[in-house]
C-alpha cells in the first residue's frame, strides 16, 4: 500500500492514462467480457474508480492492469447485483485462463503483463476484421474500436455521411455477436485472408492522424505513433512485403513531420519545405524496408505508395524530383488499385513533370467523377493548376469552393491565403 496522494497528481496521472492506454485497455476488457458495451461501460467504471480511490490508496504500479482487474469486476457485480445476464457471469467466473483476474485485489492486477495488454489490441483488430463481415464493415468498425476515431472521422475518411457510418459499426457489432466471432490473433493459415482489411485499418489510422479532417491542428500524433506501432506488431508476426511496405510508407511519410508546419501551425506544401528537418532516421529505415519490399517481388498497393515517398526523400527539393520516375511508379499503383484519387495525384506528377497544362486536362476530366466531387483537394488542385496557367479568375473559383469543402482549420488557412494572393492578381495583374 502506498502512501495517499495529492488529487491534481492523481488527476494528470489519470488524463495521462487514459490519454495513452484506454484502447489497450478497452481492447483487454472486450476479451475478457466478451461484450463492446459492456467493455464501454467496464472501461469508464474504471476510471471513475481510480479517480475516486487512488488519493487515498496511492497510484499502483501498473495502472492498466488495476483498470482492467477493477473495470471488469465492476461490470461483473452489476450483472449480480441486478440479476440479469447470469449465463454471461457464469462463464466469466469459471474461465479458466484468467483466473489470477478473479482475485479482486490490487495485487493480482499486477499479475497481468504488458505484453497481454498489448496483444489485446492485435486480437480486437483481427477480431473486427474477421472475413464474415463486409469489408466497409470490417475497417470501420476497427477505426472506432480499436482507435477511436469519431464515427465523423471514419465517415470523411471513407468520403460518406456520418449516418452511414454509424449504421456500419453498428452492424459489425451486431455480426460479431450474432455470429460468435472470436476474439483472438488468427493461425498462420489464416492470417492472408485478413491482413488485407488490417493493413486498410492501420493505413486510414495513420492518414487521419497524418492530416486529420476536422478540427485546429494538422496532424494528430497519437494517431500516426498509434499505426506505427500496430504495424509493427502486425510486421512481427507476419513478415510480409506488404505489410513492411505500409511501414516504410508511414515511415517515409513520418519523416516529413517537422517540416509540413510552420512556426504558426499553418501547413506547408511539399515544394516549399524545408528538407533538412525532415527525420533522416526515418528515411533510412523506410527506404531499406521499400527495397526489401521492392526485391520480394509480391508486393502491391501500400510498397508501391512506399516507392513513391522514397523517391521524394531521395530528392534535394522539387525541381530536383525524379517526376518521371513517379510518374510511373503511379501508372503502376493504378493498375494494382484503381482510385480516381491516385488519379488525382498522378495528374499532379504530370503536371510537375511536362506543365501545369498537362495536369489540367487530367484533373478536368476526374471532376466528372461523383466521389471527387465531395473532395476538396479535388477543387484545391484544380486551383493551384488553373492558377499556374494565369487563369486566376477560375482559379479563385475553384478554391472558393474548395474552402466549402473542409473542416481542418489550417486547411482553411492555406486556402484563404491562397485567395487572397489571387484576389492581389486578379487587382493587380502586373504584380
Amino acid at each position: 500500500m502506498t502512501a495517499p496522494v495529492a488529487k491534481h497528481v492523481v488527476q494528470a496521472r489519470i488524463d495521462d492514462v487514459y490519454r495513452q492506454e484506454a484502447r489497450k485497455i478497452y481492447a483487454s476488457l472486450i476479451r475478457l467480457l466478451g461484450d463492446f458495451d459492456l467493455a464501454e461501460e467496464a472501461l469508464h467504471d474504471a476510471f471513475s474508480t481510480a479517480l475516486a480511490q487512488w488519493p487515498q490508496e496511492g497510484i499502483p504500479e501498473n495502472p492498466s492492469a488495476w483498470l482492467i482487474s477493477v473495470g471488469r469486476f465492476k461490470v461483473i457485480d452489476q450483472l449480480r447485483r441486478q440479476k440479469r445476464q447470469s449465463e454471461i457471469v457464469s462463464q466469466l467466473l469459471d474461465s479458466p485462463i484468467e483466473t489470477p483476474l478473479f482475485q479482486h485485489n490490487r495485487e493480482a492486477a499486477f499479475e497481468f503483463s504488458d505484453e497481454v495488454i498489448e496483444d489485446d489490441q492485435l486480437r480486437l483488430i483481427f477480431t473486427c476484421c474477421h472475413p464474415a463481415m463486409d469489408a466497409k464493415v470490417q475497417v470501420a468498425l476497427t477505426l472506432r474500436e480499436v482507435c477511436s476515431l469519431t464515427t465523423e472521422e471514419i465517415a470523411s475518411a471513407f468520403l460518406v455521411s456520418p449516418s452511414t457510418m454509424a449504421q456500419r459499426i453498428v452492424r459489425g457489432k451486431a455480426k460479431i455477436r450474432e455470429a460468435n466471432i472470436p476474439f483472438q490473433i488468427p493461425g498462420e493459415a489464416e492470417l492472408p485472408d485478413r491482413i488485407e482489411s488490417v493493413l486498410s485499418v492501420i493505413y486510414l489510422v495513420y492518414n487521419e492522424g497524418y492530416s486529420a479532417s476536422a478540427g485546429a491542428q494538422v496532424t494528430r500524433a497519437e494517431l500516426t505513433a498509434e499505426a506505427i506501432r500496430l504495424a509493427r506488431l502486425v510486421l512481427s508476426l507476419l513478415p510480409d512485403a506488404e505489410v513492411a511496405g505500409l511501414l516504410a510508407l508511414m515511415l517515409l511519410t513520418e519523416s516529413r513531420r517537422a517540416a509540413r508546419t510552420d512556426s504558426q501551425g499553418d501547413i506547408v506544401l511539399l515544394e516549399d519545405q524545408n528538407r533538412r528537418l525532415w527525420d533522416q532516421a526515418l528515411i533510412q529505415e523506410g527506404s531499406a524496408l521499400v527495397q526489401s519490399a521492392l526485391e520480394s517481388r509480391d508486393f502491391g498497393y501500400y510498397t508501391l505508395q512506399a516507392a513513391i515517398a522514397s523517391v521524394h526523400a531521395r530528392a534535394a527539393d522539387s525541381a530536383h524530383t525524379d517526376w518521371h520516375q513517379i510518374v510511373s511508379l503511379y501508372a503502376l499503383l493504378l493498375q494494382v488499385a484503381p482510385s480516381p484519387v491516385i488519379e488525382l495525384n498522378q495528374a499532379v506528377a504530370i503536371a510537375m513533370r511536362d506543365g501545369p497544362q498537362a495536369g489540367l486536362a487530367i484533373v478536368e476530366a476526374l471532376l466528372q467523377q461523383k466521389v471527387l466531387q465531395q473532395y476538396h483537394l479535388t477543387y484545391a488542385t484544380y486551383g493551384e493548376l488553373l492558377s499556374r496557367t494565369g487563369r486566376v479568375r477560375e482559379a479563385i473559383r475553384q478554391f472558393e469552393h474548395a474552402l466549402t469543402l473542409t473542416q481542418q482549420v489550417p486547411e482553411q488557412r492555406i486556402l484563404r491565403r491562397k485567395l487572397a494572393h489571387l484576389s492581389d492578381l486578379s487587382h493587380n495583374p502586373k504584380k
